[in-house]
């Protein structure tokens, strides 16, 4: 039989368990604002594997043994509740947005290799090219400037002016003034 009063009543208590999903949001925030970037465009094997694992490992630290599903809900909103200030705040602060989303950085200026910001994002040389034959650019001389964007996608301003090919099911990205 369910114990109906259970189910629904708190086992912890409700300010703690907002306190922890609020440190645990932000922790797993920063991890991926600083630690991440070049990783949210593509998502491989290992990259669901690690979320899958922070996932598991932030439940344990974010439900502090909570059994009923009120507790479970308290969680959620507290999470849904921080990503939808953050998005808001960004939306109407450029502050707020220059900390939350990362600037873009340029990977290749005047067809020359920017070196030191692949390094920083630890992107190789292959990588760069593989993602640049997507875009129908075989030669790095031929682009202006590549940009590696806030989603982890590599954006190109090719010499000639003309558009970067797109990648079949892709639609090129219109700039918004």
């Amino acid at each position: 039989m369910i114990d109906w009063s259970k189910l629904f009543s708190f086992s912890v208590n409700p300010a703690e368990i907002v306190v922890r999903g609020t440190v645990i949001y932000w922790f797993i925030f920063l991890l991926f604002r600083f630690v991440l970037r070049r990783d949210i465009g593509a998502i491989g094997v290992a990259d669901v594997m690690l979320l899958v694992l922070i996932a598991d490992a932030a439940s344990n630290g974010m439900s502090g043994g909570y059994d009923s599903v009120t507790d479970g809900c308290i969680l959620i909103a507290t999470i849904a509740g921080w990503n939808y200030f953050l998005d808001s705040m960004s939306f109407h602060s450029e502050v707020v947005r220059s900390l939350v989303q990362p600037p873009p950085l340029a990977l290749v200026r005047k067809g020359k290799l920017q070196r030191k910001a692949m390094r920083q994002e630890l992107i190789t040389l292959e990588e760069l090219q593989s993602k640049l034959r997507q875009q129908g650019i075989e030669n790095i001389e031929e682009i202006k400037i590549a940009y590696l964007e806030e989603d982890g996608e590599i954006s190109v301003v090719r010499n000639d002016g003309q558009e970067p090919e797109q990648p079949p099911g892709q639609s090129a990205k219109k700039k918004v003034l």
